[in-house]
C-alpha cells in the first residue's frame, strides 16, 4: 500500500513516523523466511541477520509490512544501508556483522491462517501490537498515534534521527496493495544550488537532469544532487538556453575526474559506478559552473540530497561562489532510540 503526498497533517487518522530505508513484506511460515522488496525481489540474501531474527522474533506464521533500517549513532544511515546490497555473500556475511540492519514493523496482513487485508487499520494495528508484544531488537513496532497534536511534534523532532516526515492512515482503512490509500507530509527546503552539467533524456538529446553542485569549506564544488522533473517542451528549451555555458571536454571542470574511479572514494562525482545503476548511462555533459538555480529538497543525507531536488528557479542575482553548505538549515539532532523505544505514554494515543 502507498502514499499520496499532502502539505499538510490530515486530522482525524493515525499517525507514524516515515521511515528511510527498504519498505519490505517479511513472510514467515515455519522456518521459512521471504524478505520481499518494493519490486518483488527478494532481499532475504542481503540481510541473513534479519532472517535470523524474523525466526526468533516473529510469529510462526504471518505476513508484515514494515521497513528495513540502518542505524548509526543516533540517526538512520541510509549509505549505509545502501552498501548491504552486495553481489558478493562474503561481503554480504561481513557487512551483517559490521552494520546490521533492523526491522520496524507498521502493519500486519495475515496471521496463521487468517488474512487480514479487509481488517480496518484499527483492527491491525491491535493485532500487530500483540503479535509482537515480546518482540525484541532489532525487531521493532513503529510508534503510531491518533493525537495529530503529537504528530506534528514528531514531524519537528523525528528528522533529527534520520526520518523524513509523518505518514497518516484513514482508521478505518483496510489494506490495498498498489493503492496510494495513505497519505505522507515531508519536510521541503529550498536551496540556490550552482548548475554544472547535466545528463541527457533516455527519450533523446533534451535535457534529463541538471547536476547540481554546493562549495564546501575547502572551495571544492561537490555534486550533491539532481532535479531532473521537467515537460518534454522545457527539457528541449534547456539544452538551448544552457548551450552558451557547455564545454567541449570536462578539462578544466571542478568534476573533470569523474572519469578516474578512484576519485569517487574522496568527491562524490557525476557517473560514480553504482550497484544501482547497473547498465544506465551515467554520462553527462559539463557546463561551466556560472550558472545558480533554486531547487527544494526534503533532507540531506550526509553531503548531498537524498532525493530528486526540484527546480524552483533561476537565481541570476547569486554568485556560484555563495552557493555553499552552509546555507543549508541542520535538523536538530534526537536520539533514534528514543523513537525506537518510546515512553509508554507516546506510544499511542487513546482511541
Amino acid at each position: 500500500m502507498l502514499a499520496t503526498s499532502v502539505a499538510r497533517i490530515p486530522a482525524g487518522m493515525q499517525y507514524e513516523g516515515k521511515w528511510d530505508g527498504f519498505r519490505a513484506i517479511v513472510h514467515r511460515d515455519g522456518d521459512e523466511v521471504v524478505i520481499g522488496s518494493r519490486t518483488g525481489k527478494s532481499l532475504s540474501r542481503y540481510f541473513p541477520e534479519l532472517v535470523a531474527a524474523f525466526l526468533a522474533e516473529l510469529p510462526e506464521r504471518c505476513v508484515v509490512d514494515g521497513e528495513i533500517v540502518l542505524v548509526h549513532g543516533d540517526r538512520l544511515d541510509f549509505d549505509r544501508l545502501s552498501e548491504r546490497i552486495h553481489p558478493a555473500r562474503s561481503r554480504v556475511e561481513t557487512l551483517a556483522e559490521r552494520t546490521p540492519a533492523s526491522f520496524v514493523a507498521f502493519d500486519l496482513l495475515a496471521l496463521g491462517d487468517a488474512a487480514l487485508l479487509d481488517l480496518p487499520l484499527v483492527a491491525r494495528r491491535e493485532a500487530l501490537e500483540a503479535a509482537l508484544a515480546v518482540a525484541g531488537p532489532p525487531v521493532y513496532l513503529a510508534p503510531a498515534t491518533t493525537d495529530a497534536e503529537l504528530a506534528r511534534d514528531w514531524f519537528e523532532r523525528y528528522e533529527g534521527a534520520g526520518l523524513d516526515g509523518i505518514v497518516a492512515k484513514p482508521l478505518d482503512l483496510p489494506y490495498r496493495p498498489d493503492v496510494r490509500a495513505m497519505y505522507k507530509v515531508k519536510h521541503e527546503r529550498t536551496a540556490d544550488t550552482v548548475v554544472a552539467g547535466y545528463r541527457h533524456h533516455k527519450s533523446g538529446p533534451v535535457v534529463g537532469s541538471l547536476l547540481l553542485g554546493l562549495y564546501d569549506a575547502a572551495g571544492v564544488l561537490q555534486h550533491v544532487g539532481v532535479c531532473a522533473a521537467f515537460p518534454m517542451k522545457r527539457r528541449a528549451e534547456l539544452v538551448e538556453e544552457l548551450a552558451p555555458l557547455r564545454m567541449e571536454s570536462a578539462e578544466g571542470h571542478p568534476w573533470a575526474a569523474w572519469k578516474r574511479e578512484s576519485a569517487h572514494e574522496t568527491a562524490r562525482l557525476p557517473g560514480a559506478p553504482s550497484r544501482w545503476s547497473g547498465t544506465k548511462d551515467l554520462s553527462w555533459l559539463p557546463l561551466r559552473p556560472e550558472r545558480v538555480c533554486e531547487v527544494a529538497y526534503d533532507h540531506m543525507e550526509g553531503d548531498r540530497f537524498r532525493h530528486t531536488a526540484r527546480f524552483r528557479r533561476w537565481r541570476p542575482d547569486r554568485t556560484p561562489e555563495s552557493c555553499t553548505y552552509a546555507q543549508l538549515e541542520e535538523p536538530v539532532r534526537y536520539d533514534l532510540a528514543e523513537v525506537l523505544r518510546p515512553p509508554p505514554g507516546d506510544l499511542r494515543a487513546p482511541r
